[in-house]
């Protein structure tokens, strides 16, 4: 994850050059020159922060907001529901010194929440330690107050000056030139982020299904999301360690599966949230009609016991299983880690091919996350090696 050293403006390509030749401006002064700009923001997002007061009585139209985390729920909604194209998306890293100016306030999360304070100047310097570790996190929720407070804002009267910017991150290499050519500045660095706006570093297509990903599955948007797990009941480390305090209700079924013996080697579980993960992340996402209705994840025992070497013979028990029981499970798509490599021991070179071979039956979009524990070499990431054995 990329390390974050500044102040963060989210908006549309469209709307560089007026920013290059103006500076940020806040919507009140957009509104009064009549600017043209292309809006990524809900429209109804927009008007209700109008009616949100400051504490010099001026409202949040007249100011600038500035995320310090901008890979939060906003930019999760704009990514994936403001209907723009996410290669239009960029994000403007600006100077950490504007928190210096005595005229800014510092929000504890989003700046519209009644769970959100706004600082002064003098007393954001006393909290912004606190606030920015905050902000750190690579998931949220809304039950622990995370969702809100990753939000958390530098709140600028007016506008930002172009000499506050420090660089432009966009979300994937196609677009550098274009977005070079507006700028113009070989000052402003243009860099390619995937990861920061919640797309793949690296997807490599192997059928029409199936494609090969490095990334975090949780943002894959899949409907079954695959965990690897033992039959002891322990989520210690790695994807399970995640979905264990991510998703608390996940830990707590698995664990009786345990208990009573129900989980298996060779018999994965299909555990159905009736919550999405797209509800979760988004932004107020009780708004949102086109939103994922469902996120559930697949148990897969990859060993019996936790402290043991991953068992090749029961995944690929588990593999039969998933192929001959997807459709009735009513699974419409899947991420899946490369199941027994890393805390498995097992080799991408045995269970790459192994996985692919299962994983291309399936009639639905697949997903598979290549290890992150080392680089796999680009040889065993070919059409041939992953499904030209003969298994």
């Amino acid at each position: 994850m990329l390390k974050l050293r500044g102040l963060y403006y989210i908006t549309h390509a469209d709307n560089l050059p007026s920013i290059l030749d103006k500076g940020i401006l806040c919507h009140k002064r957009i509104q009064e020159e009549k600017i043209q700009f292309t809006p990524i923001y809900d429209e109804e997002i927009v008007e209700s922060r109008k009616n949100i007061k400051m504490p010099d009585n001026k409202s949040l139209w007249n100011f600038v907001n500035l995320y310090f985390q901008p890979r939060n729920a906003m930019l999760y909604r704009v990514a994936f529901f403001s209907r723009k194209n996410i290669d239009d998306i960029i994000i403007i890293g600006i100077k950490s010194s504007i928190l210096e100016r005595p005229d800014i306030f510092v929000t504890t999360g989003n700046a519209v929440s009644p769970h959100s304070e706004i600082l002064t100047a003098s007393e954001a310097k006393k909290n912004i330690k606190n606030i920015k570790a905050k902000t750190e996190k690579e998931w949220w929720a809304s039950e622990d107050g995370s969702k809100r407070e990753l939000m958390a804002e530098c709140l600028l009267p007016d506008r930002v000056s172009r000499d506050n910017i420090q660089e432009i991150y966009v979300p994937s290499r196609n677009v550098i030139n274009k977005v070079k050519s507006i700028t113009r500045d070989p000052k402003i660095p243009v860099i390619p982020e995937p990861s920061l706006f919640f797309l793949p570093s690296r997807k490599i297509d192997l059928t029409k299904n199936l494609s090969l990903v490095e990334g975090d599955m949780f943002f894959s948007r899949s409907q079954t999301l695959t965990i690897s797990v033992n039959t002891v009941g322990v989520m210690g480390k790695g994807l399970a360690s995640r979905a264990k305090y991510q998703f608390p209700d996940v830990y707590v079924a698995y664990q009786d599966l345990c208990r009573d013996k129900t989980l298996k080697m060779g018999k994965p579980y299909l555990y159905k949230r009736e919550t999405s993960l797209d509800y979760i992340l988004a932004d107020e996402a009780q708004r949102l009609s086109n939103i994922n209705l469902e996120t559930w994840f697949l148990l897969f025992p990859t060993k019996r016991h936790w402290k043991e070497m991953a068992d090749i013979k029961g995944i690929e028990e588990g593999l039969k299983f998933v192929v001959n029981n997807y459709k009735k499970e009513g699974i419409k798509s899947l991420s899946i880690p490369a199941l027994g490599c890393g805390l498995g021991w097992l080799d991408w070179g045995t269970v790459g091919p192994l996985l692919c071979c299962y994983l291309q039956e399936l009639n639905i979009p697949v997903n598979l996350y290549l290890p992150v524990e080392r680089k796999i070499p680009d040889d065993q990431l070919s059409n041939d090696f992953l499904l030209g054995k003969n298994l």
